[in-house]
């Protein structure tokens, strides 16, 4: 049996088992942007103490923000205005891929895999920081932090929260406190 089916196996007895109905709008109104990073999955919440659906969550390579008005912007304003988020938390990882990531050896991977040079090229302004990548974790979160806080976009009002999580110990760090003082 193929991996889908397998999928499609679990998601029949996944549905037939489901109790607890989810509504659309997060129940805490916060949204979370984190990284991808699998290690977080069934983890960074609970250790945050949130069950499934008190909070939207946003995630992508690095918590990383490239483009001020591109898809992460664009799902944090729908969180924001259009499902009432209150609060937005940047959590970022220790030992994240992206702050370890080799932008040559990716390029060299996807240029045997097909993907053409000019392509690459198009990337702008290079291939690394199209990709987000970063050699200090704790200063992404920071970085995406005031960016958030300053992009016209986010309203002042919404308190934007820097933090980065241990995905060995499950401990987070405080970087940045939204409140204002």
């Amino acid at each position: 049996m193929a991996l889908l089916d397998d999928i499609l196996v679990h998601n029949a007895y996944f549905v037939a088992e489901r109790q607890r109905p989810i509504t659309r709008a997060p129940a805490k109104k916060i949204v979370l942007f984190t990284c991808m990073d699998t290690r977080l999955v069934e983890f960074l919440e609970p250790a945050m103490g949130l069950r499934r659906g008190d909070a939207k969550i946003i995630k992508n390579a690095g918590t990383t923000v490239i483009d001020p008005y591109g898809g992460v912007i664009r799902s944090l304003v729908v969180a924001v205005y259009g499902l009432g988020c209150e609060e937005i938390y940047v959590v970022g990882h220790l030992d994240c891929g992206m702050g370890q990531l080799d932008d040559r050896k990716l390029e060299r991977s996807m240029l045997e895999r097909g993907v053409r040079h000019e392509t690459i090229a198009k990337l702008a302004p290079s291939l690394g920081e199209w990709l987000g990548t970063f050699r200090d974790a704790h200063g992404n979160v920071k970085r995406v932090v005031n960016l958030l806080r300053d992009n016209p976009l986010i309203p002042r009002d919404v308190p934007v929260h820097g933090l980065m999580f241990d995905p060995v110990s499950g401990g987070l760090e405080l970087l940045e406190r939204g409140y204002a003082s």
